[in-house]
């Protein structure tokens, strides 16, 4: 199954058809590309896990095996990525993977993906070192050379010209690509929202969108997260006002919880704290690693300081402001930790304020509600994003008014929509026939996209599935 100089492949390995776990590839010319090398996390569940054998100090220890033969169930958090086995068969044939941002569902799997390939990697500084920080962690070296790229730069990569195109989304540095060949090129959005006004980085360019429409896009692949949404999403900048309300009024102390990778809403919540004059804090490793990736790329303000939480312990109430992972209601996480009473440095009282500046991912609503029940139950005051006045999160993925609007500039022959189930997909689809695109294609992982002179979906081409890997539950 080899892509000749006429051909122009999609194929989608993970991604399409579910939300997380991005693994897309394009062939063209007996060579392919990949897009993006994700995870996805299931719900918290049991494993059986043996009982390590007990320890002695005597010698020549006699301790019947029975002693050591009574498994016990504990809490696991499944991480798991797609089943690369199709492209490591074709190693040889693969020109390079391309890394848009770095978010878990598009960069989480590199680490167990890439040794299989060593291929040389592409991405942006604030990935990278997001990366290498994950390499280190699993004590992985490089398998290839990790190649930076900016804004708007072009690499040739094998027969693939491919173009870094600037989006908003609710991370650092997060880019589309344009993915040129001799048979017509591709866009492929990754994640992205049209936001005016997005904290960290530059506001969306219109011009960078209606130029793609003038060389003629044979094809956009683009996110459907928030296709069921109508109307337009809330801007990032916009939610200043509603946190400094809450955080205001609260008179002890305030927790935010939020996802530890959006930068732009780290900022925001460090200034709230400070014009209402609260030190800040942060609980959870993923947090203080993603910030100090920020700082080691220029993402993180000199002026914005961080106090350690051993200190914040000791000061007033109404003084302290924590930023603390545990969103989705993971067990082992610092909102849970506290929650619980058993954090090292901080214990929450009644009258303190937790706001969650987060959405509920599908699937963890049960976790959440959980926490929410145990927080109401100690007189913590609970601030629901989806239930505010003002907004206090705000989504990085299009609603159906910014699909309508790519569409309308960029004038595709071809929409494909992934990141996805079938009915974001769907409407997705629709909302570009009405924006006048004229051929729309839904499919799923496996599935083959022809995109060259003659468009075809042939179904389910390639054998797909899912690689798991078992960590205790609450690893941020």
């Amino acid at each position: 199954m080899n892509p000749s100089a006429t051909d122009l492949w999609f194929l989608p390995l993970g991604g399409c058809g579910e939300i997380g776990m991005n693994l897309n590839l394009y062939g063209h010319n007996e060579q392919w590309l990949m897009v993006d090398c994700g995870v996805t996390f299931s719900k918290v569940q049991s494993i059986i896990q043996p009982t390590p054998a007990p320890q002695s100090n005597v010698k020549n220890d006699t301790i019947n095996n029975s002693c050591r033969s009574a498994d016990r169930l504990v809490t696991a958090k499944v991480v798991q990525y797609a089943d690369p086995e199709f492209i490591v068969q074709r190693k040889d044939q693969l020109a390079g993977m391309v890394i848009t941002h770095a978010h878990e569902d598009h960069v989480g799997a590199v680490p167990y993906i890439w040794p299989k390939l060593s291929c040389p990697l592409y991405t942006t500084a604030f990935t990278a070192e997001v990366l290498r920080r994950k390499l280190a962690r699993e004590r992985i070296a490089e398998p290839g050379p990790i190649i930076i790229v900016d804004s708007e730069q072009i690499q040739q990569i094998g027969p693939f010209r491919v173009q870094w195109i600037a989006l908003t989304h609710s991370i650092p540095e997060p880019y589309g690509v344009l993915i040129e060949t001799e048979t017509g090129g591709v866009f492929h959005t990754a994640d992205w929202k049209l936001d005016h006004q997005p904290v960290v980085g530059k506001p969306y360019d219109v011009d960078s969108y209606k130029q793609l429409a003038a060389r003629g896009i044979r094809a956009v692949v683009c996110d459907s997260t928030n296709a069921l949404t109508a109307g337009h999403s809330v801007s990032e900048g916009a939610l200043q006002r509603g946190l400094n309300h809450w955080v205001g009024q609260a008179k002890g102390r305030v927790v935010v919880t939020c996802f530890s990778s959006n930068i732009a809403r780290l900022r925001t919540i460090c200034e709230v704290a400070a014009a209402n004059e609260r030190h800040v804090g942060l609980l959870g490793y993923s947090l203080q690693n993603m910030v100090g990736a920020a700082r080691a790329t220029g993402h993180w303000p000199d002026h914005i300081n961080l106090a350690d939480a051993f200190h914040l312990g000791y000061l007033p109430p109404q003084d302290v402001l924590l930023i603390a992972t545990g969103s989705q209601g993971e067990s082992n996480t610092a909102l849970a930790r506290l929650v619980a009473g058993t954090h090292k440095d901080i214990e929450l009282t009644a009258g303190d304020t937790v706001i969650f500046s987060s959405r509920v991912i599908p699937g963890n609503e049960e976790d959440v509600e959980r926490l929410l029940k145990r927080l109401g139950e100690q007189d913590i005051l609970v601030v629901d994003a989806s239930d505010t006045e003002w907004p206090v999160h705000a989504s990085g993925h299009p609603c159906q008014q910014e699909l309508q609007q790519l569409y309308q500039w960029i004038q595709p022959d071809i929409v494909i929509p992934v990141h996805g189930e079938a009915d974001h997909m769907r409407v997705n689809a629709d909302i570009a026939k009405a924006a006048g695109v004229r051929c729309t294609l839904t499919g799923s992982n496996g599935d083959l996209f022809r995109l060259g002179r003659q468009i075809a979906v042939r179904r389910q081409m390639v054998k797909t599935g899912r690689l798991c890997l078992y960590n205790r539950a609450g690893g941020q």
